[in-house]
């Protein structure tokens, strides 16, 4: 496969599951905006979406303060914001446009009616549009795209390079995700195992669709301990860190075997994913959660720039 067509396939996987993971971002953030005693963490819960989704900078620059609409505006709606919904569903578009010939049709029907209706809802009134109508639209909208690969797409390498951007977004997204938890809204030691804190992880879980599944694999008293382990080391969690390294690594096995080499992208791959099977959740929070999160969160960057320059050309994005 050429490169240029492997690089365009790879950022239609990173952007779909990006605009996923904001409009997760925003759901937690309306969640916890609706509890009286929200407000006790980093500066408010609307503020630390923008600290983990790494766009505080350009939101400061744009609006200043961080009031609830402009966030909501500004992570959703805003062009000027490459992470947002509609940034990445444009470009998740435009990849795939690019590509057409590489895509089956239900694969660009998917792709390109979500582009089709971000700009339908770009030109409603804002205040006709309920943040919970715009966040279930966009994770409706990834899961239709995300379907037709599994059910379409043929297993070769494209499916392998698709499969890379999902695995290495959403390993970055759910880091972010739990460090919006733990560090940004709780960071105070003396919060912790209150209330406040209680709800903030039963929070976590309903907006990654994780509540009922976390109640499957583990039942009994809700605790930090028993959801860190469900979203960082449980490789049945299909969001979880575990089970993002297992995928990121087993797409880079098919690669290796595919085109008969074995590069660098394969040997971080796996040593990423080996790094995390010896862990425990103590060894997590002894280490502390947000320096674990944002060191592997670094580390998801080196092997994002390792595949990039073993398989892609860098021309698309």
């Amino acid at each position: 496969m050429l490169s240029r067509t492997a690089d365009n396939l790879f950022w239609i996987g990173r952007y779909m599951e990006r605009a996923e993971m904001t409009a997760r971002l925003l759901e937690v953030g309306a969640r916890i905006a609706l509890l009286p005693s929200a407000g006790h963490g980093y500066r408010n819960e609307w503020d630390s979406l923008l600290q983990a989704s790494g766009t505080a900078d350009g939101f400061n620059r744009k609006y200043g303060d961080p009031v609830q609409r402009n966030i909501e505006s500004y992570l959703f709606f805003d062009r000027d914001n490459p992470s947002s919904v509609a940034s990445c569903l444009e470009r998740a578009r435009e990849n795939g446009r690019i590509v057409r010939t590489a895509l089956t049709g239900q694969m660009w029907d998917a792709l390109n009616t979500a582009f089709q209706e971000v700009r339908q809802l770009e030109r409603q009134p804002r205040s006709d549009l309920e943040l919970s109508r715009l966040t279930e639209w966009t994770m409706r909208q990834a899961a239709l795209l995300r379907g037709a690969i599994e059910t379409t797409h043929l297993r070769n390498d494209g499916y392998d390079f698709l499969g890379l951007g999902y695995a290495l977004e959403r390993a970055d997204n759910t880091a972010r995700l739990i460090d919006v938890k733990y560090y940004v809204l709780l960071p105070r030691i003396d919060f912790v195992g209150s209330e406040l804190d209680n709800y903030q992880w039963t929070t976590l879980l309903r907006a990654m669709s994780a509540q009922r599944a976390f109640h499957w694999a583990y039942g009994g008293d809700v605790t930090p301990r028993k959801i860190a382990d469900f979203l960082i080391l449980n490789s049945k969690s299909p969001r979880s860190l575990m089970a993002s390294a297992l995928l990121l690594a087993r797409h880079l096995q098919q690669l290796e075997a595919a085109y008969g080499r074995r590069t660098a992208a394969q040997e971080a791959g796996e040593a990423m994913r080996d790094a995390l099977k010896n862990l425990t959740v103590d060894d997590i929070f002894d280490e502390g959660m947000h320096e674990f999160l944002t060191r592997f969160i670094g580390q998801i960057g080196q092997i994002g720039g390792i595949i990039y320059a073993t398989y892609l050309s860098g021309e698309a994005r």
